[in-house]
């Protein structure tokens, strides 16, 4: 029997995602999610199945707010997924694309 559903998205591709669309309420102009974690290959962290991902983002919501206050936007719309699925974030927020 064929089925015509399309296979699952590797777990990487699920969790990128994922953070991708807790971050659309923050109406990116840009947005970029990296997985990292092949850089982080026998930290203890990444033995769970958890990942280490960049974010970075645009957003005309971060304009008059300090780089913590930009952060604290991101991570609030994160939260619940640190420390797993996602176990490292590193953000770089920015006013312009």
């Amino acid at each position: 029997m064929s089925s015509s559903a399309e296979p699952p998205a590797p777990l990487s591709q699920q969790r990128r995602e994922l953070i991708s669309s807790r971050l659309e309420a923050l109406q990116p102009s840009h947005l970029e999610v990296i997985d990292e974690s092949h850089q982080h290959v026998g930290h203890a962290g990444s033995t769970d199945g958890a990942n280490h991902f960049r974010v970075i983002i645009s957003s005309s919501q971060f304009q008059g707010l300090s780089p913590v206050a930009r952060h604290r936007l991101v991570y609030d719309r994160l939260s619940d997924l640190i420390p797993h699925p996602v176990h490292a974030l590193a953000i770089e927020t920015r006013l312009k694309p």
